[in-house]
């Protein structure tokens, strides 16, 4: 049965998305508007990922692919009709009902591994036409307008961060509606595969929020910790509204699933934009955070159930006193790097702080954070350094590069 329980415990099965045509796209012109600050050496990105996907295996870890798990849902005609329908919806600006038709009849006789491949990758002008052997402009105002080299369908580059678009709180899987619109799409693939994958149609598991319906009230998985004893720690930053926390935490504790959830402001910054860009649990009693924040200025509040579909919410005084109080410890470690201004934020813009634990004390992180991986080891935990030189130019570490869909209790 799918379903994680902590944030520390063994990690037993994860999804992950290796590189490919989706980052094959990017360029310096489209970059910014795809949420990517720089290009990427494709073939050393897929390097650096497999070896992140090995290091996993080794540690017992089951890797499932996510393009491997679309091609495998699109199998089903009806998945195909799902996810035609709404990423090809001819109100769309750059579409039109003609294009949109013709793009159409262009996927639906696509196999189901190239049919993937273009949901993640996309689909440019000159790609439509000559599948179909059209003059450019026929039928179709958008078409006409596009130059070849632009898109009809864009790539997904940020796939790569499957703990977005889909995270599983304890015994159930939020789809989560993104707050970027260069992100929307994710939502759509992830629907289908839940919705048509034979590996979830055959399990019984919760809907906290299925993201299609929710939209635009916004949560994205880097803001949500699964700290376990019925307790979520939500970050309420740049890419998560309040709207987006309290529709999961109703669905959360109407089944009873959690009774507690903590959730902490967060500076609106493209460096900071999740929670786990700044703190991450790294053992049952241990938390890192990102050096330049005060522990004891963050802002947080506790949310229980209240009456009926009120919440009671307080403000808390100490947030990692609350976490502490939640977890039934008499406290909990917060590990800070000491370093200079500059150096802590060069390793924060390379997610020092954002960090997969595959067991109690035990973390992946990146090799290039020396001084962050040297206080953990410091504290006691064990880091096990991977290379992300190009994975991390779309700001995302270890934590946001993964799903998990089955963790023990830690």
């Amino acid at each position: 049965m799918y379903q994680v329980k902590s944030e520390v415990g063994a990690l037993k099965q994860v999804i992950l998305h290796e590189p490919g045509l989706d980052l094959e796209r990017l360029t310096p012109g489209n970059k910014d508007e795809l949420l990517f600050d720089d290009v990427v050496w494709v073939t050393r990105a897929q390097q650096e990922h497999r070896a992140f996907q090995q290091l996993l295996r080794d540690r017992g870890v089951t890797v499932h692919l996510l393009q491997d798990l679309l091609a495998e849902a699109v199998k089903h005609e009806e998945a195909v009709a799902f996810v035609l329908d709404r990423v090809l919806d001819d109100r769309q600006p750059q579409l039109g009902a003609a294009l949109a038709q013709e793009t159409r009849k262009l996927l639906t006789g696509m196999g189901p591994s190239e049919l993937a491949a273009h949901l993640l990758g996309g689909l440019s002008k000159s790609e439509v036409l000559e599948a179909l052997g059209e003059k450019p402009g026929t039928g179709s105002l958008g078409l006409r307008l596009l130059a070849d080299e632009e898109f009809v369908l864009a790539p997904l580059p940020n796939a790569l961060f499957t703990r977005d678009t889909s995270c599983w709180i304890y015994d159930g899987l939020s789809i989560n509606p993104m707050m970027k619109a260069a992100r929307t799409r994710e939502t759509v693939n992830y629907e289908t595969i839940y919705n048509f994958h034979p590996m979830f149609t055959e399990e019984r598991f919760h809907r906290w929020i299925d993201g299609e319906a929710m939209a635009p009230a916004a949560i994205e998985g880097g803001d949500v910790a699964v700290l376990g004893a019925g307790t979520v720690l939500i970050g309420l930053g740049e890419r998560t509204t309040p709207a987006g926390v309290e529709n999961l935490v109703r669905s959360l504790f109407a089944a009873g699933s959690a009774q507690r959830a903590i959730v902490v402001e967060l500076p609106k910054a493209r460096a900071l934009m999740h929670l786990d860009t700044v703190l991450t649990m790294v053992d049952r009693d241990a938390f890192t955070l990102f050096s330049a924040l005060d522990p004891a200025a963050l802002r947080s509040w506790t949310l229980t159930p209240g009456t009926g579909q009120d919440l009671h919410i307080t403000e808390n005084a100490d947030l990692f006193t609350q976490i502490a109080a939640a977890l039934e410890l008499d406290a909990v470690r917060v590990l800070q790097t000491r370093q200079d201004h500059y150096s802590a934020r060069r390793e924060q813009w390379n997610d020092g702080c954002n960090l997969l634990a595959v067991a109690p004390g035990t973390v992946i992180a990146y090799e290039i954070n020396e001084s962050s991986n040297r206080m953990l080891e410091d504290h006691g935990i064990e880091v096990l350094p991977i290379r992300g030189d190009q994975l991390g130019r779309g700001r995302g570490g270890p934590r946001c590069m993964s799903c998990p869909i089955e963790r023990d209790a830690a």
